[in-house]
């Protein structure tokens, strides 16, 4: 679109300079064609206003759809916070409403949900061990040896081996007692 109108304002300003210029004046043509020059040229600088006018009117819708979508973000984020504190409120309204109800537990409650909300718990598949630990368990169950599983499993044979007995038994501990 901008090429067009940049084709067209040049043409336009081609147009009319040629004759004025490039024709011979004693020519009986020369007024015919210095007249059908200056319609063409008048006529591509028409196109090129509107070309230019249609951009014009582009770039404003452009930044009218760019300040709706801003002000639709906005509301929702606002909704949403707004949403979140009135639940909260009514929470807080409800534990303080409520007769014989520990005032103190319910703070404690609530500040649980929303602090494991805020901060994520590490579980034990989470462990970089854990993967270790579950062929440990398959191994175990499948009849293999302590000492099978300390070579072959966690790879610790030879001088290592009593290493690797030691981190067998902590990871028994570590996961076993996580289970429970």
């Amino acid at each position: 679109m901008q090429l067009k109108l940049f084709v067209l304002s040049a043409s336009s300003v081609v147009l009319w300079l040629v004759p004025l210029s490039a024709l011979d004046k004693t020519l009986d043509t020369h007024k015919a064609l210095q007249g059908v020059s200056l319609c063409a040229a008048i006529a591509c600088a028409v196109s090129a206003g509107n070309i230019a006018r249609q951009l014009a009117d582009k770039g404003e819708i452009e930044k009218l759809k760019l300040r709706a979508i801003k002000a639709d973000v906005e509301d929702e984020i606002s909704a949403s916070v707004y949403v979140s504190q009135q639940q909260r409120q009514q929470e807080v309204e409800l534990i303080l409403t409520s007769p014989g109800v520990d005032v103190e537990a319910s703070r404690q409650a609530l500040e649980a949900i929303y602090s494991s909300d805020l901060q994520e718990t590490a579980s034990a598949s989470d462990s970089p061990d854990y993967p270790i630990y579950l062929e440990v368990c398959k191994s175990m169950e499948a009849g293999k040896s302590v000492t099978w599983i300390v070579e072959n499993v966690l790879k610790m044979g030879g001088r290592k081996f009593s290493e690797g007995k030691v981190k067998l038994q902590n990871l028994i501990n570590q996961f076993e007692g996580e289970k429970e």
